[in-house]
């Protein structure tokens, strides 16, 4: 591969790989009856969105410009869930979605009407309150979680018009956590499953990962759909993007105090942000335990902590070679919960969009400038 043809920094997509984890759902979806859906919030990469529709039963999307985006992109289906909608968007909301889910029975009781007249699927989110999320701050089901309803505030007088249900309960999960968070949801509102059209499993199903237990998912969701004969819908999103491209960057300069950082034209805290908030190490291609060359990396930003790995406690990097200002350095992995959430803090660019495709042809999607940054401020 030629890097040296990459404008630096770029979030680089492989077209073979994204399509490798879409073949997985696609099948999952055959052999389940289940649609699967697209989480935009975890993936929305341009050059990659017409592929993604081609395989995916359509896209979740968390309001008003996720669906906007998904309805220029092309998806079948168009689910859009928001903790709480706008006035100003609700309109727009229901005309572009296929499924509108609300939050809370104070939204359902402000938008019934125009909902029901719409004619689109309604549903309701509800908070089973168990979960395997690693972390409070990825924990959809934590303590006083503003997200769904939960069983003690669930007016169950008052689904008149609600076509299923929605919950949303893992992050980064195994098919065995979503077992144990579906006997909670049948514990705690079984009886309202054969009253509904569908179920929506949500997302953190971490399916395209070595070691998920496909099996076990697609049986779970036969039995529920035997059991209840309702449809089922899951929304993976960091499943659609896992492992299928990689942020690039470059060194400018290396400077030594006790140890070597070398300074690169990308930001941990802007381009790669859930290495700060979850937090974890990235992987780097070339990176070696036992290398006797090591080195801190640091975003040309002005926040001391903007050192790659650091909040996970790890940020030094072994390599075999020396590393040079000029070169080309890559973070493994940064295709999800990356481009939907990074920023211009500083001024720094944002990386450019690029696509390598299955012949190994190099596009660029889009580049960015200085326009955006003062666009957005």
């Amino acid at each position: 591969m030629k890097f040296d043809e990459i404008k630096t920094p770029a979030y680089v997509c492989e077209e073979a790989k994204l399509e490798k984890n879409l073949q997985i759902l696609k099948d999952v979806s055959t052999k389940s009856g289940a649609k699967v859906l697209c989480a935009l919030k975890g993936f929305a990469f341009s050059g990659g969105m017409e592929l993604v529709a081609k395989y995916l039963s359509g896209a979740t999307c968390s309001g008003l410009h996720e669906a906007k985006y998904a309805k220029f992109h092309g998806f079948k289906e168009i689910h859009t869930y928001c903790p709480a909608f706008s006035d100003d968007d609700m309109d727009e909301v229901l005309s572009l979605s296929n499924h509108v889910v609300f939050n809370s029975f104070a939204q359902w009781d402000k938008f019934k009407v125009k909902a029901i007249k719409s004619g689109k699927s309604i549903g309701l989110r509800i908070n089973p309150e168990v979960s395997s999320s690693p972390v409070d701050m990825y924990n959809p089901c934590s303590k006083f979680s503003r997200l769904g309803i939960t069983k003690a505030n669930f007016n169950e007088a008052n689904i008149d018009g609600i076509d299923g249900l929605h919950f949303h309960a893992l992050c980064e999960e195994s098919a065995k956590s979503l077992e144990l968070v579906l006997c909670k949801f049948e514990e705690q509102f079984g009886n309202l499953i054969p009253k509904m059209k569908w179920i929506n499993f949500g997302g953190g199903h971490h399916i395209t990962k070595s070691g998920y237990d496909i099996n076990l998912l697609i049986d779970l969701i036969k039995k529920f759909r035997k059991k209840y004969g309702v449809e089922v819908f899951i929304e993976p999103g960091e499943a659609v993007g896992w492992q299928c491209g990689f942020l690039i960057s470059s060194v400018l300069d290396i400077v030594e105090n006790e140890e070597k950082t070398c300074i690169i034209d990308a930001s941990a805290e802007c381009h790669m942000p859930d290495t700060v908030l979850m937090p974890y190490r990235p992987k780097m291609r070339g990176e070696s335990s036992n290398g006797k060359f090591a080195y801190r990396f640091g975003g040309a930003t002005c926040l001391a902590g903007d050192i790659v790995g650091a909040a996970a406690g790890d940020p030094i990097f072994k390599f075999d070679n020396e590393i040079k200002v000029g070169d080309k350095v890559i973070f493994e992995d940064q295709i999800h919960y990356t481009i939907v959430k990074n920023s211009t803090f500083n001024g720094v660019k944002l990386p450019n969009l690029v696509m390598i495709g299955k012949s190994g042809e190099i596009k660029t999607v889009r580049e960015f400038g200085y326009e955006d940054y003062a666009r957005r401020n």
